[in-house]
C-alpha cells in the first residue's frame, strides 16, 4: 500500500475488526485416529452375562500343532528345548535335561532359492526345522508330474515321523527352498545314539508307539460311530458324542480411560457445543479404536493369535495373489469378509492388474466395497506390519448358527452410553475437576477352528 493511500480515510468497517463481532461458522472437534472399523461393524455381538463366555466342542486329540521358537545369537540359531514339545512324538514329554541334550544335536544349515532341502522317495534320516524362510512341498502327481502340497515357513517342521517310525520311512514330497532358508537338521544317527542313552526318552517313545490310535474324523475330532449300506438285520455300532472337558472360556476384557474436564469449561463455554458431550464423543472414538486393536492383536483372544495353525497358510510367491486368496477362501464354508490392511489391499490390486484380473465390488452396510470371489475386501489398519515389510489376511466366518467368529459384550451396564461401553461420574475434585470412568467390555470367540483363517508372511513390496 501507498503512503497516499494510507492517508485516504477509512470509509467501512474493515474485516479485520468485524470478526470480533461475528460468530464464526464453527465445526464439532474433529479426530485423525478415526478409522472404518469394519471388524466392529461385522462381528455379530452375543450377550456375554456374567461376564465369560465358555466355547464347548467335541473332544479334539491333540497332535502337537504348535509352531517351535528359535534364539539366535548373531548368525547362530538354536532351537529352544521346551519348544521340542511341539513335535507330534514328543508332546508331553517333560524330561528337560533330555530336551536340552536333544536341542544341542540340531545342527544349521543354509539354503538358496531352488535347493533341495528332502527329496521324494529318499529315506528320511533327518528332521528338518525352519528357522527361517520358505519352502514348498512337491508331490508326484496321478500321471507323474508335480503337485503342489503346499507351503511352510518360519516354525514348522518336516520329517518328525523319523522319532518313532521304522527306518525304511520314505520322503512322500520334495521339499524345496523358495526363499533362502536357515533350517536346524537332527541327524537319525545323533537321535538314536541319545535314546540309547536316555531311559526316559525311550520309555516315552515306547509308549507313543504303542498307544492306540484312537477313532478320529479328518478335524481331529472323536469320531461318531456310524453304519451306511447295510441290509437286513446288521448289527449297528453304538456310539456318543463327546465333549470337550475343558472348553475354552473367553472373560470380558476392558478398555479404560478418566476423562478429566473442568468445571468453568462446562459451565461457560457450552454454547453452541456442549463441552463435556464433545470430549466424551471423542474419548469414546479413541476406546472403539483400542477395542478393535484388541480384538486382532491381544495375545490372549485377539484373533491373529488364535488362528488354529492349519487354518494358517502363506503366500506363493511373496505378494498376496487371486491364487493365495482362492485358497484362503476354499479352506473354511460360508466366509463372510477378508480383512487386511490398507497396504495389502494396494499389493493384492497390483497383482491383480498384473493378471489383467478386476475384483469385483459389493455393497457392505450400504457402501460400496472390493471384493473377492463376493466376499468383501475390507481395510483395517490395526493389522500390523512387521519390520521385514510384511503382513497378515484374515478371513471370517461370523455369527452363532454358522459356527464362526463372534463378538462377546454385555449390555445394560449402569450409565450406558453405547452397547457394552458407560461413563460413570466420580465426583469433584478440590481443583474443581470433573472425573468421568469410560469403560468398555469387549472380547471375541472363535466356535470352531475353521471359522478364522490367516494367510502370512504376506509381502508388501514397495
Amino acid at each position: 500500500m501507498t503512503a497516499i493511500d494510507q492517508d485516504k480515510p477509512q470509509l467501512s468497517l474493515g474485516t479485520e475488526a468485524a470478526r470480533q463481532l461475528a460468530t464464526t461458522t464453527k465445526s464439532a472437534p474433529q479426530m485423525q485416529g478415526i478409522s472404518p472399523r469394519w471388524l466392529l461393524k461385522m462381528l455379530p455381538w452375543v450377550e456375554t452375562q456374567g461376564g465369560a463366555y465358555r466355547v464347548n466342542r467335541r473332544t479334539s486329540f491333540a497332535v502337537g500343532d504348535g509352531r517351535l521358537s528359535f534364539s539366535a545369537t548373531g548368525a547362530d540359531i538354536r532351537v529352544i528345548p521346551a519348544e521340542l514339545t511341539e513335535l507330534p512324538p514328543l508332546r508331553d514329554f517333560a524330561d528337560e535335561d533330555v530336551l536340552t541334550a536333544l536341542a544341542g544335536r540340531f545342527y544349521q544349515v543354509e539354503y538358496q532359492p531352488g535347493d533341495v532341502i528332502a527329496e521324494f522317495g529318499s529315506r528320511v534320516d533327518d528332521v528338518v526345522l525352519i528357522a527361517h524362510g520358505k519352502v514348498g512341498k512337491v508331490g508326484i502327481g496321478e500321471y507323474g508330474d508335480g503337485t503342489d502340497l503346499g507351503t511352510v515357513a518360519d516354525g514348522d517342521y518336516l520329517g518328525e515321523g523319523l522319532l518313532t517310525e521304522p527306518p525304511e520311512n520314505l520322503w512322500e514330497y520334495t521339499a524345496k527352498a523358495l526363499t533362502q532358508c536357515t533350517v536346524l537338521k537332527l541327524h537319525r544317527n545323533d537321535f538314536n545314539n541319545l535314546v540309547e542313552q536316555s531311559e526316559s526318552l525311550r520309555q516315552h517313545l515306547d509308549e507313543v508307539r504303542q498307544r492306540p490310535k484312537r477313532a478320529q474324523n479328518k478335524n481331529g475330532e472323536a469320531a461318531i460311530e456310524l453304519a451306511s449300506g447295510h441290509a437286513g438285520e446288521d448289527d449297528l455300532p453304538g456310539t456318543f458324542v463327546d465333549y470337550d472337558p475343558a472348553p475354552r472360556e473367553y472373560e470380558l476384557s476392558v478398555a479404560q480411560t478418566i476423562l478429566r474436564v473442568q468445571t468453568r469449561v462446562a459451565d461457560l463455554y457450552n454454547n453452541p457445543m456442549n463441552q463435556t458431550e464433545q470430549q466424551l464423543r471423542l474419548t469414546i472414538e479413541a476406546l472403539r479404536e483400542r477395542q478393535e486393536s484388541e480384538l486382532i492383536n491381544n495375545r490372549d483372544f485377539g484373533l491373529l493369535h488364535n488362528a488354529d495353525f492349519q487354518q494358517c497358510i502363506y503366500t506363493r510367491t511373496g505378494p498376496p495373489t487371486p491364487d493365495d486368496f482362492d485358497e484362503l477362501l476354499t479352506r473354511r464354508r460360508k466366509p463372510r469378509l477378508l480383512l487386511a490392511h490398507p497396504r495389502a489391499i494396494a499389493a493384492f490390486d497390483r497383482e491383480c492388474t498384473k493378471r489383467h484380473v478386476m475384483p469385483e465390488t459389493v455393497e457392505v452396510d450400504g457402501k460400496r466395497a472390493q471384493a473377492w470371489r463376493g466376499v468383501p475386501l475390507l481395510p483395517c489398519n490395526k493389522i500390523p506390519i512387521s519390520s521385514t515389510n510384511t503382513t497378515s489376511v484374515l478371513v471370517l466366518r461370523t455369527g452363532l448358527d454358522d459356527e464362526g467368529v463372534i463378538g462377546l459384550r454385555q449390555t445394560g451396564l449402569p450409565d450406558e452410553v453405547e452397547p457394552g461401553l458407560n461413563a460413570r461420574f466420580m465426583g469433584i475434585s478440590e481443583k474443581a475437576i470433573s472425573s468421568y470412568l469410560v469403560s468398555t467390555y469387549y472380547s471375541v470367540a472363535v466356535l470352531v477352528p475353521d471359522a478364522l483363517g490367516v494367510l502370512e508372511n504376506v509381502e508388501l513390496g514397495g
